[in-house]
């Protein structure tokens, strides 16, 4: 059973293409993703482009990014950390994440 500390993550054969493209679909979710690509970062320090976006909706953003299996979002002391789940993308669908991080931003 997950709990706020330990949330659930799909494995890596778990990983579904249209669950992870969805995820990437939306600018804010996409714009995170860029950021992560340098390094884990913790989650208060991720920064939307709409600085005042009410904590639930960044809860949200971050949520739809770990259900995908594009971030791992874990507890690190009273915090979050998130971290890109590079490698189990690349190894699920090859050359996806830098064809889509590197797509001129509009």
């Amino acid at each position: 059973m997950a709990t706020p500390a330990n949330l659930p993550h799909p494995t890596r054969a778990d990983l579904d293409l249209p669950s992870v493209l969805f995820a990437l679909s939306d600018p804010e979710r996409l714009d995170v993703v860029r950021q992560l690509r340098s390094g884990p970062l913790d989650m208060a320090d991720c920064s939307l482009r709409v600085p005042d976006m009410p904590k639930s909706t960044k809860s949200h953003l971050m949520k739809v990014l770990r259900e995908a299996g594009v971030i791992r979002n874990e507890a690190n002391g009273r915090g979050r950390r998130l971290t890109l789940r590079s490698e189990d993308l690349e190894a699920r669908f090859p050359g996806l994440l830098p064809a889509v991080l590197d797509a001129p931003v509009q």
